[in-house]
């Protein structure tokens, strides 16, 4: 019965999917269906937010924004996958950069080269450059199944653990988890044994011991409340915390020029509002985490970092080395 109920109800939203966004007039009230993995009062929570009331404001309530946080969709690896599909049932996903090069974004690749972005302004003055976008709409030249409509940023990220943390050569032995292959390759330049493990198994990995250490920018880390399982972390911030929001290319394609220019417009200051909020945000994250006991260790000499990081760094950024050039150039 519980399986007919849900199958019903999945039909039920694929739908009103149909209904709602193979209307090509901007006429039509619409409902877009977006998830996100992170809880509330996370810095991509907040920014998902702010794209919401962006979008139903400049629609006049004609697009509708129904947001559900904290994985209730599932994790964004399944959730990915139902945005590639035909009819699907959600349309929208703030997933990591991470999850895409496995899915032949070569040009997304290079965001997530350790290093690339040597500050907070660094990457802001990329994400609202034309470069941002050629690697925006690669997914969809690429008939990938999705489109990228904005960016936003977590924070950098650093790896935490399960045990003390004192520098580099720590890493040696312990079982890292990785997301893809750029950080396979990293956790084997710092000799760790790379894991693959789900981001709503990593809490019970790091528990159980399956994995000892994972990284995340702060905020996350705070807000999922790893630290009640591995309380320590070095600061390392061997990539900024990349996300970006991203739609279905079939729902792309039903909506009106109009509708379009409202997702966007919203999209922008909603990728505004991040960068308002993140560094603050931050901030307000370790000094939270510190009051519960969490244990950090400073970086004085990123050469080592680097070092480690010189193979996997000099590959991925063969994928395009003249627009990766052209992104270490935009620092100012």
């Amino acid at each position: 019965m519980l399986k007919k109920l849900f199958s019903l109800s999945a039909l039920i939203l694929a739908s009103g999917y149909l209904i709602s966004c193979n209307q090509k007039s901007k006429d039509k009230d619409i409902t877009l269906v977006m998830a996100e993995v992170n809880p509330e009062g996370t810095i991509s929570a907040e920014m998902d937010k702010a794209f919401k009331e962006k979008v139903e404001e400049l629609s006049g309530g004609k697009i509708k924004i129904d947001l559900h946080f904290g994985g209730t969709l599932g994790d964004e690896e399944s959730i990915l996958k139902i945005l590639m599909q035909s009819h699907g049932s959600i349309h929208l996903e703030r997933i990591s950069t991470f999850n895409l090069p496995s899915r032949g974004c070569e040009k997304t690749s290079l965001l997530i080269i350790p290093y690339t972005f040597s500050s907070r302004s660094h990457f802001w003055n990329f994400a609202n450059s034309e470069l941002a976008q050629t690697i925006l709409n690669e997914p969809y030249e690429k008939n990938i199944g999705i489109k990228g409509l904005f960016y936003g940023e977590e924070g950098t990220r650093n790896f935490f653990s399960t045990k003390k943390i004192n520098g580099i050569k720590d890493f040696e032995g312990i079982k890292l988890r990785v997301t893809d292959t750029i950080m396979k390759n990293l956790a084997e330049g710092l000799k760790a044994e790379p894991v693959s493990i789900a981001f709503g198994d990593l809490y019970g990995a790091l528990q159980t011991g399956s994995a000892d250490a994972a990284d995340q920018p702060l905020a996350n880390y705070l807000g999922n409340k790893f630290y009640q399982v591995a309380p320590n972390m070095i600061l390392d911030g061997h990539t900024l915390g990349i996300t970006e929001v991203v739609i279905s290319s079939e729902c792309w394609d039903s909506l009106s020029e109009n509708q379009r220019d409202i997702l966007t417009q919203a999209g922008k200051y909603a990728g505004d509002i991040c960068k308002k909020i993140s560094h603050e945000r931050e901030e307000e994250a370790k000094a939270r985490l510190l009051s519960e006991g969490v244990r950090f260790t400073d970086v004085s000499d990123f050469s080592p970092w680097q070092k480690a990081c010189e193979g996997v760094s000099f590959e991925t950024a063969k994928a395009d080395p003249i627009l990766y050039q052209q992104i270490l150039h935009l620092t100012k």
